[in-house]
């Protein structure tokens, strides 16, 4: 009978030994797998598509910003290479990105610092074309003096693979009217290489 109770006792042990391993092996194999569903946990969730008009309401935002920074490079990335720019001047547009890079450098170096603030902006789309218009207001300084001016951009935007493209900008300086003053005298006007005309704004092509 001790026999009996012997081998039984043997063998429960042999079976909790077993049991112990196979815990241990688990336990182990569980380990492995978790920093893998970690990971997992820790991948980026999918973007959640934003709405076209305020993609390029955002990317309005972007070029601005650019161009207050004077970073032409950045400025780029939203205008078409064969973009046309309408001022309120009575001047031909100007075509061509490159054309107008060469106007904003002359600009630039008749302001000290400049500040571009947009306001009003509605943007509608049709298909690949879209359009925007706002009200802009423009700080800078000129000659050591403050300057501002403030007007009405359109931009019309074509979509080019997955980017939205300005190829026409029309930007208008709103000129506040100024009461009439009296005529005066040949003898009292001042000569006019004395009173040049108040420089345009910089283009702000928003």
């Amino acid at each position: 009978m001790k026999q009996h109770l012997g081998g039984f006792a043997c063998a429960s042990r042999r079976i909790a030994a077993l049991i112990a391993m196979f815990m241990l092996a688990s336990g182990a194999a569980w380990a492995q797998k978790k920093p893998k569903n970690k990971a997992a946990d820790q991948s980026p969730m999918p973007k959640v598509p934003m709405p076209v008009s305020d993609e390029i309401d955002k990317d309005i935002g972007e070029m601005l910003a650019a161009f207050q920074l004077h970073n032409i490079e950045m400025m780029h990335k939203y205008y078409s290479d064969n973009a046309v720019f309408v001022s309120g001047a009575y001047a031909p547009p100007i075509v061509g990105w490159q054309n107008y890079v060469e106007d904003y450098k002359r600009s630039l170096a008749s302001f000290q610092g400049m500040q571009l603030i947009r306001r009003n902006t509605d943007v509608f789309v049709h298909g690949d074309i879209a359009w925007a218009s706002y009200q802009w207001e423009f700080l800078s300084s000129y000659q050591n003096k403050p300057y501002s001016a403030h007007g009405q951009t359109t931009l019309i935007l074509q979509k080019v693979g997955d980017n939205w493209l300005i190829v026409h900008n029309h930007t208008s300086q709103v000129c506040d009217q100024v009461p009439e003053q009296p005529q005066q005298s040949p003898q009292s006007q001042t000569p006019p290489a004395q009173n040049p005309a108040a420089p345009a704004p910089a283009k702000p092509q928003q």
